[in-house]
C-alpha cells in the first residue's frame, strides 16, 4: 500500500507539472512573404553594432528577411550598393515580445564559410543599469563561420563579459550545423540559465549574487535573429568572398512558461 500511494502521488505531481506548463508565444512561419509585423521589426543601419560588422541592416526586404514554406530566411548577400558591400537583416521581437523567465528554444539550421557570424540572443527590454553589458544579454546560439561546428552559448553582464576577460559561457559541436535543423534553447528561472542543443545541456549559469552586476536577468528580455558578416569576432580570420549568399533558416521559435518534461525536436 506505501509503494503504491507513493507511485500514485509521484504520478499526480508530474500531472500536475505537466498541466502548468505552457505555451506562451510563437512563431511557426506559416504566412509566406515578410515576417509577421505583429511578432518582428527590425535593427537597421551598417554602423558596426559594437562589433565592427560589415553588413547593412535592411527594413521589410524579401532579399534579406522572408518566410517560405513555413521557414523564415535570413539571408546575407553580397551588395555593391551599400559602402560596406554587404545587406543582410536583424529581426527583434522588442516592444512586441518579451519575456521575464521561460524556456525559449529556435529551431533552425545555420550558415557555413568563413565570415558568417549567426546568433540567436536576447536583450532587455529597458535601460535600466546604464547600457551595455550591464543591462546583460543571454546568447542562445552563436557560430562563427572560420570555426564550423562549434556552437556557443553565452551571458554578458557587467562582472561577466568579453572585454574584461571574464565572460561565462559553454560550446558544443554540432557537426551538422549548416546541413540539418537542430534546437537551440536556454531554460531561464530566477536561479539559473541552462543552455541546450536538441534537449542536451552543455552550459549552465548560475546566479551567484542578488547583484545586477552579475545577475541582471530578473528582468524581460525580448528575441534577436540575425546574420552579421565580418566583425571582430566572425571576421577573426577574414572573410571569404566566394560562399553568399548565406542564410540562416529557421523553423520556428516558441516560449513556455517553463521547461517542457519533452520538447518538439520536430515541428
Amino acid at each position: 500500500m506505501k509503494k503504491f500511494s507513493i507511485l500514485f502521488l509521484l504520478l499526480m505531481s508530474n500531472q500536475i507539472l505537466a498541466q502548468k506548463t505552457k505555451l506562451i508565444w510563437a512563431d511557426e512561419f506559416e504566412k509566406d512573404g515578410l515576417p509577421n509585423p505583429k511578432n518582428w521589426s527590425y535593427d537597421i543601419g551598417d554602423h558596426g553594432w559594437g562589433n565592427q560588422e560589415l553588413q547593412y541592416y535592411s527594413e521589410a526586404k524579401l532579399e534579406n528577411a522572408r518566410v517560405k514554406d513555413g521557414i523564415l530566411i535570413i539571408e546575407a548577400k553580397t551588395d555593391s550598393n551599400y559602402p560596406k558591400g554587404y545587406t543582410s537583416a536583424r529581426l527583434v521581437s522588442k516592444g512586441k515580445a518579451s519575456w521575464k523567465y521561460g524556456y525559449i528554444e529556435v529551431k533552425a539550421k545555420l550558415p557555413t564559410g568563413r565570415g558568417t557570424w549567426p546568433a540567436i540572443w536576447m536583450l532587455p527590454e529597458e535601460n535600466k543599469f546604464g547600457g551595455w553589458p550591464s543591462n546583460g544579454e543571454i546568447d542562445i546560439m552563436e557560430h562563427v563561420g572560420f570555426d564550423p561546428g562549434k556552437v556557443h552559448g553565452t551571458v554578458h553582464t557587467e562582472a561577466f563579459n568579453h572585454k574584461i576577460g571574464t565572460q561565462k559561457g559553454g560550446f558544443i559541436m554540432v557537426p551538422e550545423f549548416n546541413t540539418e535543423f537542430h534546437i537551440y534553447a536556454i531554460d531561464w528561472t530566477k536561479e539559473k540559465i541552462d543552455f541546450y542543443i536538441d534537449n542536451s545541456l552543455y552550459f549552465t549559469f548560475d546566479k551567484s549574487k542578488d547583484d545586477y552586476k552579475e545577475w541582471p536577468f530578473d528582468q524581460a528580455f525580448h528575441v534577436i535573429l540575425n546574420i552579421a558578416v565580418g566583425g571582430g569576432w566572425g571576421g577573426q580570420q577574414g572573410i571569404d568572398p566566394n560562399i553568399w549568399p548565406q542564410k540562416m533558416e529557421i523553423d520556428y521559435v516558441r516560449v513556455y512558461n517553463q521547461k517542457p518534461k519533452i520538447t518538439s525536436l520536430n515541428k
